[in-house]
């Protein structure tokens, strides 16, 4: 009997232990593909990374180490250089360009940026004071400023870029900061929030301090930060300013150290520099930030650690003579092309939810214009358009959303990245937008939980009732049989 009853709780048993194993590994299979996609995705930014860290190891193994994007790139006298096009972001030279070395008073940049982005009016005034002239020394650059004199913000500027004056460099510090040691820590704030890595100030002026080294590569990026204010840009491309009269000066004149602008006749100048800022300290050589534009080319370059004396012109510093000779090699060696223009099409991909159309055409957000080497092969840079973007995306879509990005390469070295948008708009089918939650929600692992949970319960259900049913049912027959066991029922139905 028990045998028996063993036998017909068999199959329930069976059915019961398949659908639990059946469960119980859904939610991992599931999560699985997350999983694995996250590994691919942290191996692959590794392997970029430890790219560029061993290219920078490469770069530093060497303390003379230049590496040219074309041939025939200048013989420079300056221990450590940088020539960037900032369209691109593409370094065209570059020597020591992550050495730390001292900045002299090419420092004075970030003095500017700092005062610029803390000072609304210009014409406020500022009271020079004895502290302004105490981490100054006397046979240092100066705008010959009073203790004591009022001058404005404007004509400080002009007086920390143009002559290099050190007492305004303290004087707006302490302007801006309260204190210039404040004033020093907003500084090296703001290099951070630029990426400056190799770089930290301990003065506001450039003064030497052990403790006070950028890089050439750090530089550019803050010059690069400082240009794109109008004043900034305005200023360091001015080759004398008036100062108004003060209160222990008449009007007066104060004149740039830049040689490549003094003067339009010498023949070392170069037409084509619109700034930025000298540098000199016994320690630090001669140091020039510039910036320069031929057309629609534009230039940045660093140098640093340069002769007092270039070999051409005697006169001038080498650093002059080196700016000059990176930017017409730049200039020569790379020409400005627009390689897309904007709305120009690039490629098309699906949408789904709409019944209008199921492609969607995408164009360039806007003009990418690059300095790339003069004799490229433009088709071949189109062809090797990388393009980012999905296989399709869903309506509602509107003309002008960002949808991807496409960027051009060529020979290793890219030049430059543009979005790309959607060139029309599509609605969405209210129908298949429905039917698509409805169908994801069927897909989704919540639903597939669901079924197992309730396949559980129906199996568990099933299961009770054959268990506990057979007990009722014995103990109805075992009852039933009492019942005709009973001597009394049994002379009941004798009667």
């Amino acid at each position: 009997m028990k045998h028996d009853l063993l036998l017909r709780r068999l199959p329930a048993l069976a059915l019961c232990l398949i659908f639990l194993f059946t469960a119980a590994p859904l939610p991992q299979s599931y999560a699985a593909p997350d999983d694995n996609e996250a590994v691919s995705d942290t191996d692959t930014d590794t392997g970029e990374d430890d790219t560029a860290d061993g290219d920078t190891a490469d770069d530093a193994a060497s303390n003379a180490n230049v590496i040219a994007a074309a041939p025939d790139a200048p013989t420079l006298n300056a221990e450590a250089a940088l020539l960037i096009s900032p369209d691109s972001g593409m370094v065209l030279y570059e020597k020591n360009a992550d050495e730390r070395r001292y900045p002299a008073s090419t420092t004075k940049i970030m003095t500017a940026l700092i005062v610029l982005e803390n000072v609304t009016d210009l014409s406020e005034t500022v009271t020079a004071e004895a502290s302004d002239f105490e981490h100054v020394t006397a046979d240092s650059s100066n705008a010959d400023i009073k203790e004591g004199e009022v001058v404005t913000v404007e004509d400080l500027l002009y007086a920390l870029m143009l002559p290099s004056a050190n007492e305004a460099a303290y004087m707006l510090a302490r302007h801006v900061g309260g204190t210039w040691e404040n004033f020093v820590d907003m500084m090296n704030e703001r290099a951070a929030e630029l990426g400056c890595t190799g770089t930290h100030f301990s003065n506001p002026c450039g003064l030497h301090e052990d403790d006070h080294y950028s890089t050439a590569r750090d530089l550019y990026k803050i010059g690069y930060a400082a240009m794109q204010d109008e004043t900034f840009a305005n200023i360091v491309n001015t080759v004398q300013h008036k100062m108004a009269k003060t209160n222990m000066h008449e009007e007066r004149k104060i004149y740039t150290t830049n040689m490549l602008i003094f003067s339009s006749y010498a023949a070392y100048a170069y037409p084509y520099c619109q700034g930025i800022k000298t540098g000199h300290t016994s320690e630090a050589g001669n140091c020039f930030v510039g910036y320069a534009e031929y057309g629609d080319a534009k230039l940045y370059s660093v140098v640093m650690g340069c002769d007092d004396q270039s070999k051409e012109y005697p006169e001038i510093a080498a650093s002059f003579t080196d700016t000059s000779a990176l930017c017409k090699w730049g200039f020569e060696k790379f020409t400005s092309k627009t390689i897309v223009q904007q709305g120009d099409t690039i490629v098309e991909i699906g949408v789904n939810l709409s019944t209008d159309t199921d492609r969607l055409v995408l164009t360039t957000k806007a003009d990418l214009v690059s300095l790339v080497p003069a004799d490229i092969d433009m088709d071949a840079l189109l062809k090797g358009a990388v393009i980012t973007a999905p296989d399709e995306v869903n309506a509602p879509i509107k003309a002008g959303d960002v949808i991807g990005s496409v960027t051009y390469s060529y020979g290793g070295v890219d030049y430059g990245t543009v979005e790309l948008v959607a060139l029309s708009d599509v609605e969405v089918s209210q129908v298949l937008y429905y039917a698509d939650k409805l169908s994801h929600f069927f897909q989704s692992t919540v639903f597939k939980v669901i079924l197992i949970v309730l396949a559980v319960f129906v199996v568990l259900y099933i299961l009770f009732n054959l268990t506990f049913g057979g007990i009722r049912r014995r103990q109805q027959r075992k009852n039933l049989r009492a019942r005709y066991e009973n001597t009394n029922y049994q002379r009941r139905r004798r009667r």
